[in-house]
Formats: C-alpha cells, structure tokens, sequence
C-alpha cells in the first residue's frame, strides 16, 4: 500500500484530475514533462544546452548536458528511477533549482569533464507556443504544449582546462518547458508505421532575445510543404504579444549538405514587412550528446538502471551521420530592423521537402 499513499505536492490545490499528483491523466508509457535550456555566447565560442525529464508511467527521471567548444563536444548524461517529490529537480551531478517560477533558475552540474554553476533570470514574460499534435495514420504520436522564455545568465562554466565566466552581456540564454506526450524508445511502430511512413519533416524553432523585445519563430512543415506548426511573435514588456503573421525562410546550405550556413525569415503582420537575418556561430546536433532521436548511445526516458551516470567527448571534425536525421541547435546572431540579438535556430529537415527542393533522404544542397 505505500506506493499507493499521498505524496507531498497532494497537499496544495493544484490538482487537474481526481489523482494524485504522483500520477499523470494518461497512461500512455509516453508520457512525459521536460525541459531545455541554451546558454550562449554572443561570439560562438561555446555553446551549452541542458535539460531534464520526467516519464511517469515508465518511472524514469533524466538529465544531460552538453558544452560545445571549438570542435570539441562534452557530454554528461543522468539516470535514476523516478521517486515521489517532483520538486526535487536533480539526477546525479544535474540539477535544477526554481528559485523564482518563471523569473530565476539556478542550473548546476559538479563534475570532472564538465561543471557549471549558473543564474538565467527571466527578462521577458513566458510565451506559450501553439498547441503540437501529431498523428501517424489515426494514432496519437504526439501531443505537447510548451511555453519559451529569454533572459539573462551569470555564472561560471568549466570544461576542461577551459573557463568561461558568463555575464548577461556577453551571453544569453534560453529556455523552453513542455510536457503532454511524445515517443520515447521502445514505441513499436507496427502497421500504423508500414501504412504511414514518414516522407519528410522540416522544422524550425528560434527564440531570439533583443535588447527591449523577445521574438519566437517556430515553424513545421511535411513534405509537399503544408505546415502543421506556425507562429511568429514578438513579446515586448508592457505591451500586448504582437503576432508576424506566416514566416516563410529562405535557407543558404553548406553545398553537399542539409547544414544552414546562414538564413533569412520573412515576417509578415505589420505594414512593412520584415526581415529577421541569422548568422551561425556555433552548432551542436541533439543526437550527439543530448539524447535526441536518433541517437544511438542514450535517449531520453530510457532506463539504465539506478543511479547511472555517463560522460562522453565527441570530436566534431569526425563525420556524424547520425546529425543529418535528427535536429541540430545553432547558437546565431540575429539581426532585425536595425536591431541586434541573439537566440536559437533550431533546424532540422530530413526526407522530401519539396519546398527546399530536397526529392529524398539521400538528397542535400547542390
């Protein structure tokens, strides 16, 4: 009967469901309540992203981090059976602390190849993103909602013989929290899957912080093009979310590749349309490292046992076949109106895209 007691969150009223707080609405094993966040600097010399994962009904908590400097990529990836207090935001030398909800974080790893101790303190309001849903022929695969949020970071970060001391003008950071259902490994694809394949996907995500406003892209799109996912917004404090209508990207690719070298966002909404400019400065793909589908080494939800801790260092000179399947974040400058930011293009585009001009998974730029 113990697993069955009140836990400590059953306290408050905050309830959504005739359940405990320990369980979630749904029982499909795909559950899930996670996080992201990018900490970087504005002249691409490192890059870090981290975050943490809850999956109730398959009774696992993870976490990962993952530093880009140079060509070089270090990792450290937690795991441990998922207990009862789910405030306590931490696996193995990862943690997450909500000193502020919705204002201040403090994000922590204390380990040999990689550690940090940071501050990222909210400087805009949270925005919700649209609403995600995907189907594969009539199943639900997918069913997600999420809100992004940009600010400022201090601290420190080691990696190495390397040390960056973060300050909130030479760095940003951003972050995204999500939670619904979404696969995890071990989902069997079955007839659904032969009936349904997957012709292409294209997907962009860009968060970017201004000095004065916050700006959102997000784009999906199949392969003939129909976009399934659309929003543009600009959040500005004491003003009213402003929406940019339908942002259509024109991308430049490294030729023989699906890699962005630099792009241009058309946003529409106002009069005058406008123009966002990205400019690369560094990349690093989530299936190296972060446990990203389709990494090979470690996905999120998967159970490796109690207490289990990894590390790894990837040289990201060596080919990784792996990134071309899966989505990659580049930490850019971005440029709007005279304006200068920094944030996020989150890109990843596989299979046919017949408005890129991609026939195949084997195609890529000329």
């Amino acid at each position: 009967m113990a697993d069955d007691r009140p836990v400590p969150l059953d306290e408050y009223p905050v309830h959504q469901v005739p359940l405990s707080m320990k369980h979630v609405a749904t029982g499909d094993r795909n559950a899930y309540d996670r996080c992201i966040f990018h900490v970087l600097d504005h002249e691409g010399r490192a890059l870090l992203i981290l975050g943490l994962g809850v999956y109730p009904n398959v009774g696992v908590i993870d976490a990962y981090a993952t530093l880009r400097t140079g060509d070089t990529l270090h990792a450290v990836r937690a795991s441990d059976a998922l207990g009862d207090d789910r405030m306590h935001l931490a696996v193995g030398p990862l943690r997450i602390e909500v000193e502020e909800p919705l204002r201040r974080l403090r994000l922590r790893c204390d380990y040999n190849s990689l550690s940090y101790d940071l501050t990222w303190t909210a400087e805009f309001p949270a925005l919700w993103e649209p609403h995600h849903v995907q189907y594969r022929g009539d199943r639900l695969t997918l069913e997600g909602r999420r809100f992004v949020q940009a600010g400022g970071v201090e601290g420190v970060i080691r990696a190495g013989d390397e040390e960056f001391r973060v300050s909130p003008g030479g760095w940003t950071g951003t972050r995204d929290r999500s939670w619904g259902v979404r696969p995890i490994p071990g989902e069997e694809g079955g007839r659904l899957a032969e009936d349904h394949p997957t012709e292409g996907f294209h997907w962009i995500w860009c968060p970017v912080r201004f000095e004065d406003r916050f700006l959102m892209v997000v784009v999906q799109e199949d392969a003939d093009g129909y976009r399934t996912l659309n929003d543009a917004t600009v959040v500005r404090p004491g003003h009213r979310d402003r929406q940019l209508g339908w942002p259509q990207a024109e991308i430049t690719y490294r030729p023989g590749t699906r890699h962005p070298e630099r792009a241009v966002i058309h946003l529409g909404g106002t009069r005058k349309p406008q123009e966002l400019e990205v400019e690369i400065l560094a990349s690093s793909p989530l299936a190296i490292g972060a446990g990203y589908p389709p990494a090979d080494d470690w996905q999120h939800g998967t159970w490796h046992g109690r207490a289990w801790t990894d590390t790894r260092t990837y040289d990201l000179t060596q080919p990784t076949p792996l990134a071309a399947y899966g989505v990659t974040d580049h930490a850019a400058r971005f440029r709007l109106d005279g304006r200068l930011g920094h944030g996020i293009f989150e890109h990843g585009t596989f299979g046919r895209h017949d408005p890129s001009g991609f026939t195949g998974f084997d195609s890529v730029a000329p």
